[in-house]
């Protein structure tokens, strides 16, 4: 059985892949970092909570010793968890909000992942998926086709080009884990106001396939829910 770690999993794009793997046969541990919050949505699910804060080193470490005397592995990690940040003109941005939504999206993701490594080195088929965006994508914030172009949100956009350019870095330094990145699409949920023409079944697509692939297919790849695409 795959045992699968979700950060972020309370709500949204996690709540809704941790429902979608559960129902696929995964066992999925519900990472959050409210513990009433995360506690509920568990409990729905059929899964169990695992408190995590990314930002937090201690908690990281202690939700990866969870595991370790709970479950003693995972095979795939989801970094999931982030956050927005503010929308609109740059011009009164501060240095705090930067770290702020890079401590999320981008620290909480090396966090995360090195506190699981030594669990992920234990599974037989050891998968790590980052949800990025396509809003880090050059291409696509450039294109007046796209939704993507009409967004202005300069600090979840550039967290989100460093991850999808962390998690090629992972694949090629990790040739014995697959890592890759999904962009889920605009999808409604918190992070948009529920704004996005996509349902969150839709928006998980992409998690669920690169969950759920073969262990002979490849890493470093960013892919959407109708496949791989081409991040610059």
């Amino acid at each position: 059985m795959t045992t699968t770690f979700i950060t972020g999993a309370n709500k949204g794009l996690g709540r809704e892949t941790a429902r979608r793997l559960i129902e696929l046969g995964h066992t999925v541990l519900v990472g959050a970092r409210d513990p009433e919050q995360g506690a509920r949505a568990a409990a729905a699910l059929g899964a169990r909570f695992v408190r995590i804060d990314v930002t937090d080193d201690d908690s990281v470490a202690a939700a990866a010793t969870d595991v370790a005397e709970h479950e003693g592995s995972i095979d795939v990690l989801i970094n999931n968890a982030g956050v927005h940040g503010p929308s609109g003109d740059p011009t009164a941005l501060t240095g705090a909000e930067a770290l702020g939504v890079f401590d999320v999206n981008l620290a909480g993701v090396v966090r995360t992942t090195t506190a699981f490594l030594p669990l992920l080195r234990r599974s037989s088929d050891p998968v790590i998926i980052n949800v990025s965006s396509g809003m880090g994508s050059l291409a696509y914030t450039h294109d007046p086709s796209r939704a993507e172009s009409s967004v202005i949100a300069p600090l979840y956009t550039a967290s989100k080009a460093a991850l999808t350019m962390l998690t090629t870095q992972y694949a090629k330094a990790l040739p014995d884990i697959r890592i890759n990145a999904a962009d889920p699409g605009y999808t409604a949920t918190d992070l948009n106001g529920h704004t996005g023409p996509q349902t969150v079944t839709e928006g998980t697509d992409a998690i669920v396939g690169l969950a759920t692939e073969e262990p002979d297919a490849a890493s470093g790849r960013f892919v959407d829910r109708t496949g791989e695409i081409a991040w610059s």
